[in-house]
């Protein structure tokens, strides 16, 4: 049980993603039917941006500011007062991400915007950091590393799906 707990932290952002997956499945079962694609891009998009966003940068600001010593060393770092910007900026993430979860389209939008250029920028530094220093520790090379790369891609596929779904929604009331 210990060891499912000590992996289930060490990589919360795949926990919160499949606990969101899960959310949306509860969600969607609990729906009347026959469900319509734009409540099932919906209910994924709303979970995704609470559990994906929300509680995963929850839990950064939670990481680099109140175990900045743990944080930095899965990383391959030493501690230094940017373990707390970092964790500040999660803060402001979360904090939009948490909100987004009943918002409109427009809000959503530019919720994901911020985290998903401050991902590809930390996949960017964890590469150089693997390239020149051979930092391959669990925090820079690990799970947070494809997680920096994949969840753009999966918050820019909901964001285009809903919108997609919204327009189409919209011209058929016409």
């Amino acid at each position: 049980m210990k060891n499912l707990i000590t992996f289930l932290v060490e990589n919360f952002a795949i926990t919160l993603l499949v606990l969101g997956l899960l959310c949306s499945f509860v969600d969607l079962s609990l729906k009347q039917k026959p469900l319509h694609k734009h409540q099932i891009i919906e209910s994924f998009f709303a979970y995704f941006l609470l559990f994906g966003i929300g509680l995963t940068f929850l839990c950064n600001f939670v990481f680099h500011v109140f175990f900045a010593e743990l944080s930095a060393s899965s990383i391959g770092w030493e501690n230094s007062p940017f373990q707390y910007e970092v964790g500040y900026a999660s803060l402001g993430f979360a904090i939009a991400g948490i909100i987004a979860f009943k918002q409109n389209l427009s809000f959503r939008a530019a919720t994901i915007i911020g985290p998903l250029f401050f991902l590809w920028g930390a996949a960017g530094g964890h590469v150089y950091q693997m390239i020149t220093a051979d930092n391959f520790a669990p925090g820079n090379a690990g799970s947070i590393f494809w997680w920096d790369i994949f969840m753009p891609i999966i918050a820019f596929v909901l964001l285009y799906q809903q919108y997609k779904q919204e327009r189409t929604v919209r011209s058929t009331q016409q």
